[in-house]
């Protein structure tokens, strides 16, 4: 408390010129990684190029190329990632706990064993397996909160409660798998590795669409945001209404997680690793929810192209590059919060 109040005074809006810039310039290094996946493959394509393929004056195959194979691609790895980004941030701190994302208390495997079922048993494709990951998502949130709950919300509870729920459920997506036949284990297989491949315009619009609805939505709870991190008795002192404003939060959330999800697979470590990164290059008073977003679509859209290039020709599952990259970082945070006695 006393080098708290020692500490030099900040300039009003300092806070805010800082944030908006973080989040500018990790939205730009997106934007540069999608620039540079729309260049590279079978089909080179020079930088230059690109802006006139991509508004369709360029040689034919080459508008082909851009405008059909690979911008829709490089669209759902931005909105995807941006929706992941934005749907951890919020997760971690409405629980106050790092380790409180989609991904590790089971939203994610509520969605893939949703699609998995409508993959295998109702031959779902496209917008019905994207519905199907929402319903998912929804049904499992419900049921991880309501174990949670115990006259408040617990920050370890629900991240033991979320394990355990995501281990139960991939028990149940693995026998789903054993009773399919081989084409539909085979594309259910592909769709849990999390992949960006041979995404079309429906599926680009659609989760751009979800994006640019449900972030600023969440946006403009911030208020309620920073309510609910002072825990509930002092939210309700504050005049918040605790459980509806939760519900509004984390519905959103999880509809953000889950529209990522059904797009690019459950791809792990996203909405864990990005609110984190986001979290130590802006003031700690803001919330960074939109430098979350930003950063969410800066690992994606850079995984994307890592998954690519790695082993060129052949490609790697852009969940796998994920995986690689975030599990050192769970782990990191785990040591932290072990050595802290916190959580983060």
């Amino acid at each position: 408390m006393i080098a708290r109040s020692q500490a030099p005074a900040r300039r009003p809006g300092s806070a805010s010129v800082r944030t908006v810039l973080v989040t500018g310039l990790l939205a730009l290094t997106a934007l540069a990684a999608v620039v540079v996946t729309l260049t590279v493959g079978d089909f080179p394509i020079a930088i230059a190029d690109v802006p006139a393929a991509v508004l369709g004056d360029g040689p034919p195959r080459s508008v082909y190329v851009v405008q059909e194979l690979r911008l829709p691609r490089a669209i759902c790895g931005l909105a995807a990632g941006a929706a992941l980004g934005a749907s951890g941030c919020v997760f971690q701190r409405v629980a106050g706990n790092v380790l409180a994302s989609p991904d590790v208390i089971g939203i994610n495997a509520g969605a893939a064993t949703a699609a998995v079922i409508g993959i295998v048993w109702f031959r779902a494709t496209g917008v019905a397996i994207s519905l199907a990951a929402l319903a998912g998502a929804l049904v499992c949130a419900v049921l991880v909160y309501g174990l949670a709950y115990r006259r408040g919300l617990s920050p370890y509870r629900l991240v033991l409660v979320g394990i355990g729920v995501a281990a139960a459920l991939g028990s149940v997506t693995s026998y789903v798998l054993t009773r399919a036949d081989l084409y539909d284990a085979r594309a259910a297989e592909i769709w849990l590795t999390g992949s960006l491949v041979s995404r079309d315009w429906t599926q680009a619009w659609s989760i751009t669409v979800v994006a640019a609805v449900l972030i600023p939505l969440l946006a403009t709870q911030n208020r309620q945001l920073r309510s609910l991190e002072l825990g509930d008795d002092l939210a309700r002192l504050q005049g918040t209404r605790v459980e509806a404003a939760r519900a509004v939060i984390l519905v959103t959330a999880v509809a953000l997680a889950a529209a990522a999800t059904a797009v690019a697979g459950p791809v792990a470590f996203v909405a864990l690793v990005a609110p984190q990164i986001a979290r130590r290059l802006i003031d700690p008073r803001h919330l960074g929810l939109l430098p979350s977003a930003a950063c969410g679509a800066l690992l994606l859209s850079a995984a994307d192209l890592a998954a690519r290039r790695v082993i060129a020709p052949l490609e790697l599952p852009v969940g796998v590059v994920t995986a690689v990259l975030g599990a050192p970082v769970l782990l990191a945070l785990l040591v932290r919060a072990n050595r802290t006695g916190a959580t983060g």
